[in-house]
């Protein structure tokens, strides 16, 4: 657990150190596509997992790969440009918030009671506490908003592969696999317009935080939430979702030197208590879609 959180966490800090040393957004959200999927490929050959193979399926894979990686890596990308990777890793733990909501508008989320409501409300609460739009200091930038939106993307793609990628049969870590070929192949598509030419500032430290990122952050990540789902069962990998904003903050602060407000860090607080209190349900995780724990795709 300590692991996966150390490295889920510090995705937020590679991404940070990537964009610092010359690459552009898309850039990162190519090449960490590219070396997750390597990785997973390479861990689904001991396990005998294959690529899935039939049209529908593979048409399901572009729609997840797009809202639970091209896009929201994207979005973290860009909005990491101008606000800290600390504050990124908080607006990241509002992604259960975002998908309460969405299984209200769905009708999935079904006789809500008072405490998961409160947590809804807490949640958002300290979502605002965070931004502060009433003061000059505060988050209200368009970065922070593109972190909220990958959020927001995120939970958009739990709710879709819940309904049509749960329960395929297929093997999680090879399917995972693909979802991640496709979402290069979707990423790659905005290189012409948007970076896809190197940057004169990039360096040797900006390629190994690509390359941790890539094969740690995003591939062994997912593996690792896998294996102790399978385990320790998903309450204990519910437990490492709560640990990522705090090690983003944490390593944010002693790498990078990033400072953060009394504000923000209650903010986080606030936001952590409100997820805490909109998970108070039992809830049957998927070998594909981990939900207990957040998710593999998220950085």
């Amino acid at each position: 657990m300590g692991v996966l959180a150390l490295l889920w966490g510090s995705a937020f800090l590679w991404i940070k150190v990537a964009l610092q040393h010359g690459f552009s957004p898309v850039q990162v959200t190519v090449v960490r596509c590219a070396l997750g999927a390597a990785t997973l490929l390479v861990l689904a050959l001991p396990a005998r997992q294959r690529l899935p193979r039939g049209r529908r399926m593979w048409g399901r894979l572009v729609v997840a790969a797009l809202f639970c990686n091209a896009l929201p890596f994207a979005l973290f990308s860009i909005g990491e440009q101008t606000v800290d990777s600390g504050v990124a890793g908080v607006l990241n733990a509002t992604t259960p918030l975002w998908s309460v909501l969405i299984g209200l508008a769905l009708g999935t989320e079904r006789g809500l009671r008072p405490v998961r409501l409160a947590g809804l409300a807490l949640g958002f609460a300290g979502t605002a506490l965070i931004f502060a739009p009433w003061q000059r200091a505060g988050l209200a930038s368009w970065g922070a908003l593109a972190l909220l939106a990958a959020s927001v993307s995120y939970a958009v793609a739990f709710a879709y592969m819940g309904r049509k990628l749960a329960g395929h049969g297929q093997g999680p870590i090879a399917v995972s696999a693909a979802q991640l070929l496709t979402a290069t192949a979707l990423s790659g598509l905005a290189l012409p317009v948007a970076g896809g030419t190197a940057s004169s500032s990039v360096d040797l430290t900006g390629v190994a935080a690509l390359v941790v990122l890539g094969v740690l952050g995003t591939g062994v990540t997912f593996y690792l939430n896998y294996r102790l789902i399978e385990d320790e069962g998903p309450t204990s990998a519910a437990t490492v979702g709560y640990l990522l904003p705090v090690v983003s903050v944490a390593l944010g602060a002693l790498v990078l030197g990033e400072e953060l407000s009394v504000r923000v860090v209650a903010g986080m607080a606030v936001v952590l208590a409100g997820v805490a209190l909109t998970r108070r349900t039992k809830v049957t995780p998927s070998p594909l879609i981990p939900a207990a724990s957040g998710r593999y795709c998220r950085p």
